[in-house]
């Protein structure tokens, strides 16, 4: 199986390859639009900043590849926030995939943003989700995210309930970050690299 994960200078990619070496997958890192199509798994992980990041994917024109691709597509944290419609930090229109858009968290006297720390996830509807126990505790970080829609298959609440999994068609996307989730981020993984 050819896996792909989508380079684009930032965020913490070596930590996404440590975690499909501990389950034993084996993966491509790569911007190049031929690799990608032909690849049977996607990934788009994240961590930066909205519209460096969109500049990015249009600078080597995968804002336009990503949302045609039809195999199994995961994007994390930015990955899933770029995969929405638009996005607050820094008024950033994005690739589309979900019509929904991502909103900086309000702030308020008891809790800081960025949402930082184990927090933990319910309403699981995703195959990604199988084996996971109730209410399982995954690692966030960020200060934006996509409001609970009709794309929500697993929601969290941090000042107020926010979609911490997205999924459409072939596309899911988690706003956690799996591969410091430990047993529950890796076995997310392990699922998405077993759709068919």
């Amino acid at each position: 199986m050819k896996t792909v994960i989508i380079k684009y200078n930032a965020g913490n990619v070596q930590s996404v390859m440590y975690a499909l070496d501990r389950i034993g997958a084996s993966y491509l890192y790569t911007d190049d639009e031929e690799e990608i199509r032909s690849a049977d798994k996607v990934i788009f992980p994240g961590v930066g900043e909205a519209s460096t990041t969109m500049n990015y994917l249009r600078k080597v024109g995968l804002d336009k590849v990503i949302p045609t691709l039809k195999q199994p597509f995961f994007g994390t944290c930015i990955g899933m926030q770029l995969m929405c419609r638009f996005s607050e930090e820094n008024n950033t229109e994005c690739m589309g995939i979900f019509d929904v858009d991502v909103k900086r968290f309000p702030a308020t006297p008891d809790l800081k943003v960025p949402h930082m720390g184990w927090n933990n996830i319910t309403g699981y509807k995703t195959a990604l989700t199988t084996g996971l126990p109730d209410d399982a505790y995954v690692y966030f970080v960020h200060s934006y995210a996509a409001p609970v829609c009709e794309y929500t298959v697993a929601s969290c609440e941090y000042v107020l309930p926010f979609s911490a999994m997205l999924h459409k068609d072939n596309f899911y996307a988690a706003q956690f970050h799996c591969e410091i989730s430990g047993d529950a981020g890796q076995q997310i993984l392990k699922n998405f690299l077993d759709i068919i």
